[in-house]
């Protein structure tokens, strides 16, 4: 279920900041200012030192300078009409979904197994939709089906039994109001965490694998199904002190493009942008492509999953990773494609994206090139302009099943969570400044 990129050749320059000129006096000039008799000989010298001195100061910017200006998509919408479209796009998405996308069975996309179910379901009940709503209590009643008795909750002879159950304790977990899915859940995460990668398969810290989740006990871990695993540990509460998540915390920081004493792979030192790629493990893969040098390219989604992660493990933002990956969104911000992915898995990308800045706690992104953008109104903007009139979304490059309209709508669904009209921001002011 995790995109896979292609190369993204343009990368927009980094923000200079240039430092205006230091005026200086010469001898000459301080000979005639002291050799000035007349009164306005005097008042010439003082306005012309005065708009020298203005002139060179207008070109320095501080470093702590705000942005030099503001995307106009971050100033379209005003608070009123964000809250109103942010209304309008889940109340067309929920009509979609309970009269068209769902099955009798109460399931979303069955043939493609529970996961679907399970993201879309999440995705209303974290959109306002209570678990006795006809159509979500009616998918809840489906994903019941699949609990098997080692816990897990996948379909039958299943190579995704990692992701499928992972996403379907985040959604047990958002229904769990009165406790009825507490054992479910207990013998879920008991599951998840018995098919992550430790010294019960034999293999220790020194590993790439270590800490890693795949899509199945025998699989390749990789950072999509690791960052599905920590998001599901933390739906139930769990945090930086479990173990399980102190292991998954290793195996993230040697997917990110950072030499560090938590990564010292040999992948870091030959592409040092602070990004991330899809896993550190069987030789190194990121399906973004490797550098002439044989890096491994960074790209959007598994960059904005690494983040996430990182903070939902404990990482501070003053740690180089988070400081690191940071830099790399604010050299890559895009809304318009997956960075080093063009279309493909675009709204899984939207999801993670709206997650891990959410989790960064930043309402405003100041771009590499000093750009300010209200992200939560900017995604609004964009999933409003791509939704359909029937109300679902669906991608036209339909790699990892995004052209199935369910899983994109639930996808959007999960992101536009993030996007509720609480967290709004006070609009950004076309001057560059903000609240």
């Amino acid at each position: 279920m995790s995109p896979r990129p292609i190369r993204r050749e343009s990368v927009r320059p980094a923000l200079t900041n240039p430092v205006g000129p230091v005026l200086c006096q010469s001898k000459r000039m301080r000979r005639f200012r002291i050799g000035l008799v007349f009164p306005m000989g005097v008042v010439v010298f003082c306005l012309l030192s005065m708009i020298l001195n203005r002139a060179a100061f207008g070109q320095q910017t501080p470093p702590s300078s705000p942005p030099t200006s503001v995307d106009p998509k971050s100033t379209e919408l005003a608070a009123r009409d964000a809250a109103q479209l942010y209304r309008q796009m889940v109340e067309k998405a929920v009509r979609y979904l309970a009269d068209r996308a769902q099955a009798a069975d109460g399931s979303f996309a069955g043939y493609a197994g529970p996961g679907v179910t399970a993201v879309v379901t999440a995705g209303l009940l974290r959109n306002g939709r209570p678990p006795s709503d006809p159509a979500v209590a009616k998918a809840l009643a489906y994903l019941e089906t699949f609990i098997r008795p080692d816990g897990g909750i996948y379909r039958e002879g299943s190579f995704h039994r990692n992701y499928e159950t992972c996403v379907a304790i985040m959604c047990f977990a958002e229904a769990n109001q009165d406790g009825r899915y507490t054992e479910l859940l207990r013998r879920a995460e008991a599951f998840v965490k018995g098919e992550q990668w430790d010294e019960t398969e034999g293999v220790d810290p020194s590993d790439f694998r270590y800490g890693g989740a795949g899509y199945g006990r025998s699989a390749r871990p990789d950072l999509s199904n690791t960052h599905f695993l920590i998001d599901a540990l933390k739906s139930l509460g769990r945090g930086p002190e479990d173990e399980a998540i102190k292991k998954a915390l290793l195996f993230v920081s040697r997917c990110q493009n950072l030499e560090t004493e938590h990564n010292t792979t040999p992948f870091a030192a030959k592409n040092p942008d602070g990004g991330f790629y899809y896993s550190c493990a069987g030789g190194g893969v990121s399906f973004a492509g490797e550098t002439p040098s044989g890096g491994l390219r960074s790209y959007g989604s598994m960059t904005y999953a690494g983040l996430k992660s990182m903070l939902y493990a404990g990482v501070g933002p003053d740690d180089p990773r988070v400081k690191a990956a940071t830099e790399w969104i604010k050299r890559f911000y895009d809304l318009e494609n997956n960075p080093g992915l063009g279309k493909a898995g675009l709204y899984y990308y939207y999801h993670v994206f709206a997650k891990a800045l959410d989790a960064l706690g930043e309402d405003i992104i100041v771009d590499a090139n000093g750009i300010a953008h209200d992200w939560r109104r900017e995604l609004l903007a964009e999933l409003a302009r791509r939704q359909t009139p029937e109300g679902f979304w669906v991608n036209d490059q339909t790699r990892w099943l995004e052209g199935e309209p369910a899983l994109v709508t639930g996808y959007v669904l999960l992101a536009l969570s993030y996007c509720r009209p609480e967290k709004l921001p006070k609009p950004v002011e076309s001057t560059g400044s903000w609240q």
